[in-house]
């Protein structure tokens, strides 16, 4: 006879949450990109993530556009990994605030990110900065869904394919990017400022590049309101 209290019931296994449609998706993707694919994940519910080599990056906008059906272009970018080296001192004073507030694994996490290196997200990466786009298959009600592509930029060279060969729309957001991170976009038509001088030096969406405004005033600057005037209590109706 087995005694019940000195048995202990096995918690239940838990639950993984699977995606079966991205994942057969994300299978198509594979089998097309071969080995252009480094990396991948499934944000469950949410997105599809893939990392392909840098010398693949141009040719990858061809097969997911022409191969994949995914024609329609959201956004083309340059994200800079590299860790402030001006630490917090540029942030709001909100951000601040809610930095101080976060629990204390996520704390934990970055400050091992900044002294471990670069954290670099989802599906990794080798260096500093990274190109990543969005673009998306648009079809019937019920049948849109999107990838989200990312490719390292070499050190040495800061340069990678450019996209406007089958993305027309690449064009002013590549310009952006070579703008304010310094990135060339080889096989561009005409990289030239959007928002800069012609003169200006320095690339601002670096995270090394000194915002001197944050340095002199809280990002985003607090303004100096007066307070509304009040209606004392001695006036007469009237006045009011």
């Amino acid at each position: 006879m087995t005694n019940d209290a000195s048995v202990t019931e096995a918690a239940p296994a838990e639950e993984v949450a699977t995606d079966e449609t991205r994942e057969a998706r994300l299978a198509t993707i594979s089998e097309s990109l071969g080995e252009m694919l480094v990396d991948s994940h499934i944000a469950t519910g949410r997105d599809i993530w893939v990392r392909v080599s840098t010398d693949a990056w141009g040719a990858v906008a061809d097969v997911v556009r022409n191969r994949l059906g995914l024609r329609y272009f959201g956004f083309l970018s340059v994200i800079d990994w590299m860790p402030s080296p001006y630490g917090r001192s540029m942030d709001s004073e909100v951000d601040i605030v809610l930095a101080d507030a976060a629990p204390s694994d996520e704390a934990t996490s970055s400050d091992e990110a900044s002294d471990t290196g670069f954290n670099r997200g989802v599906t990794g990466g080798e260096t500093r900065f990274q190109a990543f786009a969005r673009v998306s298959h648009v079809g019937d009600p019920g049948d849109f869904w999107g990838l989200t592509i990312k490719a390292d930029i070499p050190d040495e060279t800061l340069a990678i394919d450019t996209w406007t060969n089958v993305y027309a729309g690449a064009d002013w957001h590549e310009r952006e990017a070579w703008e304010m991170f310094g990135i060339q976009f080889t096989g561009h038509p005409g990289l030239r400022n959007i928002y800069l001088p012609t003169d200006f030096e320095g690339n601002p969406m670096r995270k090394d590049f000194p915002l001197l405004a944050r340095m002199v005033k809280p990002w985003p600057g607090i303004v100096d309101v007066e307070p509304l005037p009040t209606i004392s209590d001695g006036a007469e109706e009237g006045d009011q």
